[in-house]
């Protein structure tokens, strides 16, 4: 008996290393810190990847920007360099413009619209687009929130409060130009430097969800927030189409039922998570939130003034009104 179970025993041992030998590991960049919404999303896809593939594909997370700037791991996935990246829909923009519909002021004004333009024929147009112009694919949507303004300084209420004050944005053009109408000349500025130049004084604000500013410990260098909703910030995960393209028919379609798992999990994460997150910035860690003057309008007046300069780079005005219309809204 002995003898006959020992080459069982071997070749059982033998199918194990086999397996293991074929496992592959795949890179994920993340440009936010363990904590938010993107490692959320990201680590949900990890695990549905790891599970739908019997262990074959392991994701290992890099949060924190360690494989570089956001705007880098987009080069480095259309050159096949980076296998997957996380990361502010803005800085996918300057490599596909069209994806700028939804990163214009106030077109998106809640986590429905977001829902609805990114699982919707708009998110399917944006996908083929990003393929075509920036060699990515979007497979999956991390729902973050409205990107509110924090400051260092005092309680802004409306754009003329934003006088005298330094904020940072990210380098994207649509951003700097909603601020440009507040009165305000904004600093451009990569998002791994963000923290620094906070806790130095660099500059006095910035502008990202609740979730974000939790996940990276602003409230430590920030002390209000305004509760406006000029952008809702998504995060998709994109992955190297000369990786996608390499898999086979059955595995492309286990990556895309992973995206599809990951973004409904990220949606429900914001829904239950957000408003938790508010109460602890207040009440464990001293922020106040201001609410907007007029219900926003002043805000929204100024910063809507801006969309017909983008109407060519995000392909035409008929975009944004089908965006629009989408949303049950027109273009007025």
């Amino acid at each position: 008996m002995k003898k006959m179970m020992l080459p069982l025993a071997v070749a059982t041992v033998s199918a194990v290393i086999s397996q293991n030998a074929l496992a592959e590991t795949w890179r994920m960049a993340l440009g936010d810190a363990q904590g938010g919404t993107q490692y959320a999303m990201g680590e949900k896809f990890a695990q549905l990847i790891h599970e739908k593939t019997d262990g074959q594909i392991n994701v290992d997370m890099f949060p924190n920007g360690q494989l570089g700037s956001e705007q880098d791991t987009v080069t480095g996935a259309g050159m096949g360099l980076v296998d997957l990246s996380v990361l502010a829909i803005n800085n996918i923009t300057p490599f596909s413009p069209s994806v700028g519909v939804l990163t214009l002021p106030y077109v998106i004004t809640d986590s429905e619209d977001a829902k609805i333009l990114t699982q919707g024929e708009i998110g399917d147009q944006l996908i083929e687009n990003t393929i075509r112009d920036a060699g990515v694919r979007i497979l999956s949507w991390a729902y973050s929130g409205c990107r509110v303004l924090s400051n260092s300084s005092k309680p802004v209420a409306s754009p003329d409060d934003l006088s005298g004050l330094t904020i940072r944005v990210p380098r994207n053009e649509i951003m700097i130009a909603s601020y440009q109408e507040w009165g305000v000349n904004p600093l451009p500025m990569a998002w791994s430097e963000t923290f620094t130049a906070l806790q130095q004084g660099v500059v006095d604000g910035q502008d990202n969800p609740y979730i974000t500013i939790n996940a990276m410990k602003f409230y430590e260098v920030q002390d209000y927030i305004t509760d406006i909703c000029y952008i809702f910030s998504l995060e998709p995960l994109i992955m190297s189409e000369s990786k996608f393209q390499s898999l086979s028919p059955e595995m492309q379609e286990t990556v895309l039922e992973a995206g599809r798992e990951a973004t409904a999990y990220s949606y429900d994460y914001l829904l239950e998570s957000e408003e938790s997150i508010r109460q602890a910035l207040v009440e464990e860690h001293g922020m106040q939130i201001i609410e907007p003057d007029n219900d926003e309008s002043e805000w929204i007046e100024l910063a809507t003034s801006i969309w017909p300069r983008f109407y060519d780079s995000i392909g035409g005005e008929e975009r944004l009104e089908a965006a629009l219309q989408a949303l049950g809204r027109d273009l007025d």
